[in-house]
């Protein structure tokens, strides 16, 4: 699996991958939408899995003795590796930006725990919709992509309108840290588990279906 991983980090991913982490900084932006940093760590996926489309890499690989439950694991643990990575490359901005002697963020949820803890589970969505539709039909990734962008921006949506219209997420979860940390905290953990259970649901859905694809 080493061997795969390391398959996909030098010859599958696309450059933009790479520069969309670095959109973690959009978190400094003011009254900004801050989710949207994540959907373009997303968007990177759209990509770097046409790329591979087109190199038909999964055709190659599946010329190796390789069964197709490693080629599913492979593609798994790169798109939970960028995801990850987005979050942490996010993390120091977060605190800066909680730093500023500025306003709270108007559009939305500020940059702190809370939206990491709520980022996670839409992240966790996205691949269960756009990583089963892939490995359904891997020739249509537009497709797969489009579906999961539609279950990620319903999040998205839902969470923003939280923050005015529950009194929880307004006067608990949106609020400078470290106010209310226990409650924020309970927020991350939880969507933490989400994220994991969401994916291991994903993967076994995948491996069941691509098992059955005739590439």
């Amino acid at each position: 699996m080493r061997d795969l991983l390391r398959h996909e980090l030098k010859l599958v991913v696309h450059p933009t991958n790479w520069i969309f982490l670095a959109l973690s900084a959009m978190l400094l932006i003011p009254n900004y939408p801050y989710y949207v940093v994540f959907f373009y760590g997303c968007l990177g996926f759209l990509f770097t899995f046409t790329d591979a489309r087109e190199n038909q890499d999964l055709l190659f690989l599946s010329l190796l003795p390789l069964g197709k439950r490693d080629l599913v694991k492979s593609r798994f643990l790169l798109v939970i590796l960028f995801q990850l990575v987005q979050v942490l490359a996010a993390v120091p901005f977060a605190l800066l930006r909680q730093s500023f002697a500025i306003p709270g963020n108007a559009a939305g949820m500020d940059a702190g725990i809370a939206l990491f803890g709520l980022a996670l589970p839409m992240l966790g969505i996205f691949n269960r919709i756009f990583l089963g539709s892939f490995f359904r039909q891997p020739m249509k990734v537009g497709t797969a992509f489009l579906k999961g962008c539609v279950g990620l921006t319903v999040c998205m949506a839902l969470a923003e309108t939280a923050v005015f219209t529950v009194p929880f997420f307004r006067d608990c979860l949106d609020t400078p840290d470290p106010e209310h940390l226990g409650a924020k905290l309970v927020v991350l953990a939880i969507g933490a588990a989400l994220y994991a259970a969401l994916n291991a649901w994903a993967y076994r859905n995948c491996v069941k279906t691509f098992e059955k694809v005739d590439l």
